[in-house]
């Protein structure tokens, strides 16, 4: 496996684990609603970018 091929994987494996704690940070939120309502915007804007970060990330993936 190259050195490339090596970082990507690593990066996905981070990149996998912020996903699902923004997904779970998201889940969590939605359940203590309306505590916390002000929230919304940030923690989804954050699942957002995890997730679309992750997203790219496997698309690199698949085309090496």
């Amino acid at each position: 496996m190259s050195t490339d091929a090596e970082e990507l994987k690593a990066r996905l494996k981070k990149l996998n684990a912020r996903a699902t704690q923004a997904k779970m940070d998201l889940h969590d939120l939605s359940e203590e609603l309306p505590t916390n309502w002000e929230n919304i915007l940030t923690v989804a804007q954050r699942c957002h970018e995890t997730h679309a970060m992750l997203m790219d990330a496997r698309k690199a993936a698949a085309a090496l």
